[in-house]
C-alpha cells in the first residue's frame, strides 16, 4: 500500500487497520510527517514507515517494490493528480491489477486517465460527495 499524499495520515493507519501487509506513505511537509512518526511510535508499528519527501520525486527513483494499492489524495487546485499519474506510469511502482484510488476536486473521466496514465487502465467504482470526487481504478 502506497499512501502519496499521507496528511494526516488517517487512510495510511486506517489501511494498516484493515489488513494492509505493509504501509508506505509520502508526506512533504515536515510537521506533518513528524505528526505522522510520533503517531507510528506510539502504537509501536512495523508495518507502516514514513518518508519525508515529495511524492513525486520519490516516484522518480528507482524502486524494488511494487504496490498492489496506490492512494492519491493530493491537495486540489495544484494539477496534482495529473502529475502524479503521469510519474506513476513512467515508474516500475505498479503493474497489472494494481489498484489506484483518487480523491480529487474534479471527476476523473477515461479520456483524462488515457491522456495522463494510458489506455489500459479502467474505473471500478466513483463517487461523489459535496465537492470531493472519489476513483478507484484498475491497471489492465
Amino acid at each position: 500500500y502506497l499512501d502519496l499524499f499521507a496528511g494526516s495520515g488517517a487512510l495510511s493507519f486506517e489501511a494498516l487497520s484493515r489488513g494492509a501487509k505493509q504501509v508506505t506513505s509520502i508526506e512533504r511537509n515536515l510537521s506533518a510527517f513528524q505528526s505522522l512518526e510520533k503517531n507510528r511510535k506510539l502504537l509501536k508499528s512495523t508495518k507502516i514507515s514514513f518518508l519525508n519527501q515529495d511524492a513525486l520525486v520519490f516516484l522518480n527513483q528507482r524502486n524494488t517494490e511494487i504496490f498492489d494499492f496506490v492512494l492519491l489524495d493530493p491537495p486540489f487546485n495544484k494539477n496534482l493528480v495529473s502529475k502524479a499519474l503521469k510519474t506513476l506510469k513512467n515508474s516500475d511502482f505498479v503493474t497489472t491489477h494494481s489498484k489506484i484510488y483518487i480523491e480529487s476536486e474534479f471527476e476523473i473521466t477515461q479520456s483524462f486517465l488515457h491522456e495522463n496514465f494510458s489506455e489500459k487502465i479502467e474505473i471500478i467504482k466513483q463517487k461523489q460527495s459535496g465537492a470531493v470526487n472519489y476513483c478507484l481504478l484498475e491497471i489492465l
